[in-house]
């Protein structure tokens, strides 16, 4: 399976803001963005040159990809479908994104990362309606229900998460989560303004429909 294998802090600094790829280490004082707060590579301190309109929108295309954890064919899919949909291309291709199963995993606080929801599905640790998914990409809908398997919930792990994470989860307005019962339902569809305003989502579709 083809997978991202930058190192995860140096994709928060070629972004030039934190992508919350590595759980709490994000939230303290060690975080890249507070230590290194410019972008790796030799040049990384001095480079002030002025970006191109196409290197702004290839710059951000590259964050929204490395946020979610997805690589460039699946990207462009997301995109391609969302165009041939009807309303807002780009809002519709973050709709996607939020919807699948690893980023739904991570919103309902079940794992403190996206990379680290991905792999807790891939392992097979979550059901939907019933059913073991193991499929970070399965699109969640309206109704489904989603659950940390049987086999699970007692695991070491999931304890932990129960005592420091799902609690302190900010849960968008689309989900709703059950801390004690360890579950999760989706409500409806995710807004425009449930999702990172920092995504300037109008630079990708005005890149890729070029």
């Amino acid at each position: 399976m083809a997978r991202m294998k930058d190192a995860q802090c140096r994709l928060c600094r070629r972004a030039g803001q934190k992508l919350f790829l590595k759980g709490d280490r994000c939230l303290g004082s060690k975080c890249a963005i507070i230590t290194k707060n410019y972008p790796p590579g030799q040049h990384g301190v001095s480079g002030s040159r002025k970006s191109s309109a196409y290197a702004m929108a290839l710059k951000e295309k590259q964050k929204v990809k490395r946020m979610y954890g997805v690589l460039e064919r699946q990207f462009r899919n997301y995109y391609e479908a969302a165009d041939g949909k009807e309303g807002v291309t780009g809002t519709i291709l973050l709709q996607y994104l939020e919807k699948r199963l690893d980023n739904t995993v991570y919103r309902l606080g079940f794992a403190s990362s996206r990379r680290a929801a991905r792999q807790l599905v891939n392992h097979g640790h979550f059901t939907v309606n019933g059913k073991k998914v193991d499929i970070p990409s399965f699109q969640v809908k309206k109704g489904d229900k989603i659950e940390i398997s049987e086999f699970s919930k007692n695991d070491t792990y999931f304890k932990e998460i129960l005592r420091n994470i799902i609690v302190k989860a900010d849960v968008p307005l689309w989900l709703k989560q059950d801390s004690k019962k360890m579950t999760g339902e989706v409500t409806g569809e995710p807004l425009r303004e449930n999702i990172d305003p920092s995504i300037q989502e109008s630079l990708i579709v005005e890149l890729y429909s070029k």
